[in-house]
């Protein structure tokens, strides 16, 4: 696929998109790469780092290992998430601790446009799509409804296994890698680790995260080459499954206190904007909610014209 600066800088501006839906526990960088063309092409770029590549690297050198990679177009990509993901990580935490529902909802209206785009790429409906649909989505939504752990352990073998499982989540559309570390406890050490530069925490983690992402991959690209209508059935599922997640108005349920011995929410359920207890912000929530609605309908009509 030949391609010119101005499309790795796009490339780019994609791997940003996802790094900042990433950082949010809630939202997966996954759904951010299917609706913007390039989710596909991601799974089998990763998959080419396999024994063949290594081969080619010792036999004809480094370009034409990089070729095989694809190695321009991750590049571009993990370039923009890691600028997204630490450029933006003091302004979600700020937004999440001062402005939630109003962050919710432009990512509520976003997700939402994305399973009418994820749907639509199902070319065959049948019993099968329709169950695996349903099924994906009461496993997402289950999820949601999970306690996450009280522990912030930060030993160097947790926050590997925490990596490792968190960015098999972030690569799939609509379940969150941030979620997933928001339950298991190691949401906060990675954040701060983020935020205090923690550069042996944040290699960890990477490693984790490497580890995962080459085994997983290339378990979703096999799904997509002979399964493709039920796996977008599947993922279709679990966005509607994780709206949940990201419903803006919420009611707490139990609270707890944190290491800093500040009281923050432990156990939270979704409640109408009506019967919320607070400032709802309905008119800006729907503002946003449609904002993020349209950015979609307008990445969409991008990718078709670029087709």
């Amino acid at each position: 696929m030949s391609r010119n600066i101005k499309d790795y800088l796009i490339i780019g501006l994609k791997g940003m998109g996802m790094g900042a839906a990433d950082v949010v526990p809630g939202v997966s960088g996954g759904t951010i790469a299917f609706i913007s063309g390039i989710y596909e092409e991601l799974l089998g770029s990763i998959s080419n780092v396999n024994l063949d590549l290594f081969k080619t690297l010792k036999k004809d050198g480094l370009k034409a290992a990089w070729t095989q990679l694809n190695g321009n177009f991750l590049a571009s990509l993990f370039i923009g998430i890691f600028i997204s993901i630490i450029s933006l990580a003091k302004v979600i935490k700020y937004l999440l601790e001062n402005e939630p529902i109003l962050l919710w909802s432009f990512f509520f209206g976003l997700v939402l446009a994305s399973i009418i785009y994820i749907a639509k790429q199902i070319t065959k409906w049948n019993a099968i799509s329709v169950i695996v649909l349903v099924l994906g989505a009461f496993l997402a939504y289950y999820i949601t409804t999970l306690n996450p752990l009280v522990s912030e352990n930060s030993s160097p073998l947790f926050i590997f296994l925490a990596g490792a499982i968190a960015i098999c989540a972030m690569i799939l559309p609509g379940i969150s890698g941030s979620f997933i570390l928001v339950l298991l406890g190691a949401y906060k050490p990675v954040l701060d680790a983020l935020n205090n530069r923690d550069f042996k925490t944040i290699l960890v983690f990477m490693a984790g995260a490497i580890i995962g992402l080459l085994t997983f991959s290339r378990v979703l690209k096999w799904l997509f080459k002979h399964y493709k209508n039920i796996t977008l059935a599947a993922l279709t599922g679990f966005i509607i499954g994780s709206l949940n997640k990201i419903w803006p108005w919420k009611e707490t349920l139990t609270w707890r206190t944190n290491s800093h011995g500040v009281e923050v929410a432990f156990n939270e359920q979704s409640v109408s904007p009506f019967s919320f207890n607070g400032d709802a912000e309905l008119t800006m929530a729907i503002v946003l909610a449609v904002v993020g609605f349209v950015i979609i309908l307008g990445m969409e009509k991008l990718a078709v014209e670029k087709k």
